[in-house]
């Protein structure tokens, strides 16, 4: 399992509040795993579609939806990206320092500027 998934399994989990016992039974139920260490490539996409379909996972009153959410988690990852400069990178653009306060609109919007952040910097060597 790479590093980048691990860490968003744990982002998810705690975003989630889940306990260490609700957390072990929802990778065995929907992967068959204890630990997200373990996952293979369909044991992560059966935890994230789990995730995505969830009771604790709700649209916000923006419409943002929690696919979006994740997504964006997953490029910041991608580009390594730290919590001030992805703030500063939301409020100079999107005039918000918090993704949950993003419409649904502003979030695609968002992810095709970081999706093509990403692509520009594997076209120039950088990723």
């Amino acid at each position: 399992m790479d590093r980048k998934k691990l860490a968003l399994i744990h982002i998810i989990k705690k975003d989630l509040k889940l306990s260490d016992d609700e957390y072990r039974k929802i990778l065995l139920e929907t992967a068959g795993v204890e630990s997200a260490r373990d996952l293979t490539a369909e044991g992560f996409r059966a935890l994230m579609n789990y995730f995505v379909r969830s009771k604790h996972y709700k649209v916000n009153k923006n419409d943002l939806t929690i696919k979006q959410k994740m997504y964006v988690k997953y490029l910041l990852f991608d580009l390594g990206w730290d919590f001030d400069h992805f703030t500063n990178f939301l409020i100079k653009y999107y005039h918000k320092s918090r993704i949950d306060w993003l419409t649904k609109k502003e979030a695609s919007h968002l992810i095709e500027s970081l999706k093509n952040i990403i692509e520009h910097g594997k076209a120039e060597g950088g990723g």
